[in-house]
């Protein structure tokens, strides 16, 4: 029954702002950025989850914590991670209006 539990709670995550990632309390998994355009764009360019933690969905924690974090602070999204861009996204298809797009940028 404990084990249940645990796999239903979310993992804390944190913002580590001077290394520009969101990552697990351990430091261990982590999902790295890139900003662009003055900062009004995040570029996700990493997402890493040890061996040993795979299996858990701690990439798609990342991935929450840092499409909100941009969605909170009205930053475009652009996915150059793989994980982000061919399994994230299309399981999760209500982020992709964060999505920077070539037609947005005349507006920045």
């Amino acid at each position: 029954m404990a084990a249940s539990s645990a796999i239903g709670s979310a993992p804390k995550i944190a913002w580590n702002e001077t290394q520009r990632r969101f990552e697990t309390e351990d430091k261990k998994a982590y999902v790295e950025y890139v900003l662009r355009q003055d900062g009004k764009v995040m570029d996700i360019v990493h997402t890493f989850v040890p061996s040993s933690k795979r299996g858990l969905g701690l990439a798609s924690h990342l991935c929450v914590a840092a499409f909100n974090h941009a969605k909170s602070h009205s930053l475009s999204i652009i996915p150059s991670c793989s994980y982000v861009s061919d399994t994230f996204l299309p399981r999760n298809p209500c982020w992709n209006s964060l999505l920077y797009s070539e037609e947005l940028r005349s507006n920045i």
